[in-house]
């Protein structure tokens, strides 16, 4: 299940909580766009012609770019890699970016997923994101995009902020759950090192995170999402029946990916992964020459345990036990061993040869995960 995700490195402004890589000056888009159909040539080997399952847009906000550069991109891929029939095509979206005229010439390019970062339907909560949009906006682009045609939607919520109640929270799920929107991506607020969000907190400009509050968030989410017929497949994704995103799920189960753009990484599915620098002139210059601006790494065995575990555990299937087993050394023991303290206090359970968190044992899932660790 190979897909190739294109980061898109440009924003209308800086949201107070994100430490993604992304400028709010769109003076090298052209080139960047440019150099992305360069960097697809150069990497052209890299699946071994495997046929792709997905391409991803993310950013940064890609839908700063017009219908006309995202198809071109995409053929671009297509010059290079098989791509299926059927293959999803996400395009990461905000709000204000979804007009009907962005939309009716969107529905004439391959993309057939849109992921659509509203956040939050509250405008007091978008002011403390600094988001672009509005409340209103939010509203209205999912009409929108539905009227248009893109039945195949993702809706991205934060939840947790010190200016959000319960009744908020609870509005904007039965909003998206109210629309039929298909596939609902859920995060709590988390305050990331040198972003605004950490600086305002840091200097008591704004009060911190309650975990307390944020836990309860999600403890009703998943309630509803239950009761709404809603798979939660990851720890932060929930999917009506056929509805899980085909490229992220390639992520959390190990497959290769082709990370195309600045700070964009790329795994063969086996022990390598490299990553682009996250600098647009130098990324763009590097093109240009024919060069790729990445760094490697090599996994060791333990790496690969590790991330294993991480990502199975944040994830409906679990980790099979049989799967730890096959990477080697005393993985099953260490394995077996430390979760077996976590069964008993319920927030795990075997499942069919795997391991699976319970619906509380999700709340802990980083805490589980890193108890479990492999370090030398």
């Amino acid at each position: 299940m190979p897909g190739v995700y294109l980061h898109i490195p440009f924003c209308k402004q800086a949201c107070h909580y994100c430490n993604f890589h992304f400028s709010t000056s769109l003076k090298l888009k052209e080139e960047l766009c440019n150099a992305l159909v360069r960097e697809a040539e150069l990497t052209a080997a890299f699946l071994d012609g495997a046929e792709l399952t997905s391409i991803y847009f993310g950013g940064g906000t890609p839908s700063l770019l017009s219908a006309v550069e995202l198809q071109s991109l995409i053929d671009a891929i297509a010059r290079w890699h098989p791509v299926r029939g059927d293959a999803e095509v996400t395009l990461e979206a905000n709000p204000d970016d979804l007009t009907a005229d962005y939309l009716s010439a969107l529905s004439d390019t391959a993309v057939n997923r849109l992921s659509i970062g509203v956040q939050s339907f509250t405008d007091a909560e978008l002011k403390f994101m600094n988001r672009a949009h509005t409340a209103g906006e939010a509203s209205r682009c999912l009409e929108l995009a539905l009227a248009a045609g893109f039945t195949n939607l993702t809706v991205d919520l934060i939840y947790g902020s010190p200016v959000s109640s319960g009744a908020d929270w609870a509005e904007a799920i039965a909003r998206v759950v109210g629309l039929g929107i298909p596939h609902i991506s859920a995060y709590a607020l988390t305050v990331e090192p040198r972003t605004a969000l950490a600086h305002f907190v840091n200097h008591g400009m704004c009060a911190p995170v309650d975990e307390a509050v944020a836990a309860s968030r999600m403890e009703y989410l998943m309630e509803q999402m239950e009761c709404h017929g809603y798979e939660h497949y990851e720890i932060s994704n929930f999917a009506l029946p056929g509805h899980r995103a085909v490229h992220n799920s390639s992520y959390w189960a190990g497959e290769p990916y082709l990370g195309l753009g600045p700070s964009a990484h790329s795994f063969d599915g086996h022990l390598t992964r490299h990553w682009n620098t996250a600098n647009n002139p130098g990324y763009i210059r590097a093109i240009v020459e024919g060069r790729l601006p990445c760094e490697q790494e090599t996994l060791q065995l333990r790496d690969r345990y590790n991330e294993y575990v991480m990502t199975g555990l944040r994830t409906s299937r679990g980790c099979s036990v049989q799967q730890i087993a096959l990477l080697g050394r005393d993985f099953e023991q260490v394995f077996l061993e430390g979760i077996r303290g976590w069964v008993d206090q319920g927030l795990a359970r075997f499942d069919s040869g795997s391991v699976c968190l319970t619906r509380s044992g999700r709340l802990l899932a980083d805490r589980i995960a890193s108890d479990l660790f492999v370090t030398d």
